[in-house]
């Protein structure tokens, strides 16, 4: 890619020509009076991407991952803190009482229902742990939310990201060592003076931040 990045002008369309340069590692964004090039070799999918500059919205650095290992850590937790709490509180056994139909088993043979008084009994016996089940499942799962959340937290980058109105971001690269003066001179070069760069992408962005 560092050939096709040192050879921009066979990209440019008639009329276009290139106002800035910017190096970002390996990865090379080359701002147009038309358009904005990213040459991105170290992230994932194409190589080369492209976008017009009415759309983009901003530039920033940004630090995500993935989402849906986070929420399946926070059902997971949040059903254990539900069931664990309901456990302690609630104590089945005190509700049930003392029921013990092993007592009927000589009247209740005479009457042939001798099986049926025993599978009644089983269930009370079960109702009447219940809280300790629960108590059980609830650490359980408390346990097993440790697993995907810890998968989101590995999972998370920062990086470099170019926001585009009504399309995915386009990240160009893990997050520079002079985020600052990179940042700024993208926004310099690809927003012209006066444009906005809080538009509705990026405070959606800023929400899911907050609570993702």
């Amino acid at each position: 890619m560092a050939d096709w990045s040192d050879r921009v002008e066979e990209l440019l369309y008639e009329g276009e020509d290139v106002t800035e340069q910017v190096s970002v590692g390996t990865a090379h964004v080359v701002v147009t009076t038309h358009r904005v090039l990213a040459f991105t070799p170290e992230m994932e999918g194409e190589n080369f991407r492209q976008v017009e500059r009415p759309n983009v919205t901003d530039v920033a650095i940004r630090t995500d991952g993935e989402t849906g290992f986070l929420m399946t850590g926070f059902r997971a937790g949040l059903f254990g803190i539900v069931f664990l709490g309901t456990g302690l509180v609630v104590d089945f056994g005190a509700l049930l009482g003392d029921v013990n139909l092993g007592e009927m088993d000589a009247g209740a043979g005479a009457m042939g229902i001798g099986g049926i008084l025993g599978m009644v009994q089983a269930m009370i016996d079960i109702l009447s742990s219940l809280d300790d089940y629960m108590r059980l499942f609830g650490l359980l799962l408390l346990l097993f939310s440790l697993v995907p959340i810890g998968v989101y937290v590995y999972s998370r980058e920062t990086r470099l990201v170019v926001s585009i109105a009504g399309g995915e971001d386009l990240p160009i690269a893990a997050s520079p060592d002079d985020a600052d003066s990179t940042v700024a001179a993208l926004r310099d070069a690809i927003l012209p003076e006066g444009v906005s760069t809080d538009g509705p992408d990026q405070r959606s962005f800023d929400l899911l931040e907050r609570f993702g």
